[in-house]
């Protein structure tokens, strides 16, 4: 990997750390209480107060349809993101197909949300490739791309690592067919856009859709502050 992507990926790390050191804390301070008074204990924590991990941030790309939007485009709106790219042969579709069927099992409370997936090859992803990918999924996706700059621009602060590989996962030489590398992590963002918890790759939809609506019941639904 890359100076730069080993930059970021220590970046998410660092987030993540902090995010479970403060789980880690309510849990020792949990440590020695009876088990009567234990089961009258709140549950862990799901999400991280708005601000307090540095995941995300303002960007500016261009949309499926050809339109420049920014952050504040998507205000208003919790936001499922993820990152990856049309030629992934397989995180990728997978993922897109989980967040299809999260929206399904999510019914009325689906609109409550912003769907984003963010391409990290902006130079085969056009605006027109990013329109046919995302519709096969879902018409409520939308699709992100733009310069090379503003993709690593929005990936850094998403600590989002990637670079370019070989077909068989080697050095990528510069020249010739390759793939992506990247990270599977789909981010739940509050609705300016801040850091509320992620799903690791292969998180069932239902687990996705049950975050979603707790995130909805905590955080508000659409329009208002977050």
């Amino acid at each position: 990997m890359n100076s730069r992507g080993l930059r970021v990926l220590s970046g998410f790390l660092a987030a993540v750390a902090l995010v479970l050191a403060v789980a880690l804390g309510a849990a020792y301070v949990m440590r020695g209480t009876s088990q009567g008074l234990m089961a009258n204990q709140p549950k862990q924590e799901t999400f991280a107060e708005p601000g307090s991990v540095p995941i995300g941030g303002k960007f500016s790309l261009v949309d499926h349809t050809g339109e420049t939007v920014t952050n504040d485009d998507f205000a208003g709106k919790l936001r499922l993101v993820f990152f990856g790219f049309t030629n992934c042969p397989d995180i990728c579709p997978t993922t897109l197909a989980e967040i299809a069927r999260t929206i399904e099992l999510l019914k009325n409370d689906a609109d409550a949300v912003t769907y984003l997936f963010v391409s990290l090859d902006p130079e085969r992803d056009t605006p027109a490739v990013m329109a046919e990918y995302v519709k096969a999924f879902d018409e409520r996706i939308t699709g992100l791309t733009g310069t090379i700059d503003q993709v690593d621009a929005m990936a850094e602060t998403y600590r989002v690592a990637y670079e370019k590989v070989g077909m068989e996962g080697e050095a990528y030489q510069g020249s010739g067919e390759y793939l992506v590398s990247h990270q599977g992590n789909t981010y739940l963002m509050s609705k300016s856009g801040e850091y509320l918890t992620h799903f690791s790759y292969g998180t069932a939809p239902e687990e996705m859709a049950e975050t979603i609506r707790e995130a909805i019941a905590r955080f508000g639904g659409v329009g208002g502050e977050t």
